[in-house]
C-alpha cells in the first residue's frame, strides 16, 4: 500500500460539519447538550470557547440533528447532572477506551478525567488492570470489565454497587458504560482521531 493509499484509508469516514453547514437544527442539537436554546449557542467559526467547531464529535453527531438533539440531551444528564461522581464515571470511561482500543475516547476523556482530579498515576494504573485499586474504584473497574466482556454485571456485582453507591449511582454506571461503548463504536467506525496534543492511547 502506498503512503497516499494508507493516508486515505485512515481518513475519517464521517467528518464534522463545516462552519457553512451549521443551521438552526444543528444549533438546537448542541443547545440540548449545553442546556440552552439553539439561538444562544456560539456560532460555528466564532472562536468562542464553546464554538461547535472546537468539538469534532459534536460536529459529526450534528450531521443527524434530530437524533443528536435527543441523544445530546440525554448525554448532558450523564455528564453534567448525574449522581455518579466524576472520578468513578471517568474511571469507567477510560477503562472502556483502553479495553476497546479507542484512541479517540482515550484522548478526549483523559482531559476530562484530569480536570476532575484523576492523577497521571491513576491513568497508568488503569492500563495495568485492577490490582492497584481498592474500594469503590476497584468495584467500578471490575464491574466495567464484566459489562464489556459479558454484556451484563453479575448479581453479586450489582448488589455490591447498590450497597456502596446506592441504586441511582449503580444504575448510572450501567448507562455510562453502555452509552460510551456505543459512542466508541460509532466514533471508531468513523475513524475519528483526537485533536492534536491529546493524550496517546497506551499499549
Amino acid at each position: 500500500m502506498t503512503a497516499d493509499a494508507a493516508d486515505a484509508a485512515n481518513r475519517p469516514l464521517l467528518t464534522p460539519l463545516t462552519a457553512e453547514e451549521w443551521g438552526d437544527d444543528e444549533y438546537a442539537a448542541v443547545g440540548a447538550l449545553m442546556g440552552i436554546p439553539g439561538a444562544d449557542v456560539p456560532r460555528a467559526g466564532s472562536g468562542e470557547a464553546r464554538d461547535p467547531l472546537n468539538f469534532n464529535i459534536i460536529g459529526v453527531l450534528a450531521r443527524h440533528p434530530k437524533m443528536a438533539r435527543k441523544f445530546l440531551g440525554y448525554n448532558a444528564y450523564l455528564l453534567q447532572r448525574g449522581e455518579l461522581p466524576l472520578r468513578l464515571r471517568e474511571l469507567a470511561v477510560l477503562r472502556l477506551a483502553h479495553a476497546r482500543r479507542s484512541s479517540f475516547f482515550w484522548g478526549e476523556h483523559v482531559k476530562i478525567a484530569k480536570a476532575g482530579g484523576l492523577s497521571d498515576d491513576d491513568l497508568v494504573r488503569i492500563t495495568r488492570g485492577n490490582a492497584e485499586f481498592d474500594g469503590v474504584d476497584r468495584l467500578v473497574l471490575e464491574t466495567t470489565d464484566e459489562l464489556l466482556a459479558d454484556g451484563r454485571a453479575t448479581p453479586a456485582a450489582w448488589r455490591r454497587l447498590v450497597d456502596e453507591l446506592g441504586t441511582h449511582q449503580a444504575m448510572e454506571l450501567i448507562f455510562v458504560v453502555g452509552t460510551y461503548a456505543m459512542l466508541a463504536m460509532a466514533c471508531d467506525t468513523w475513524q475519528l482521531t483526537p485533536p492534536p496534543g491529546s493524550a496517546q492511547l497506551p499499549e
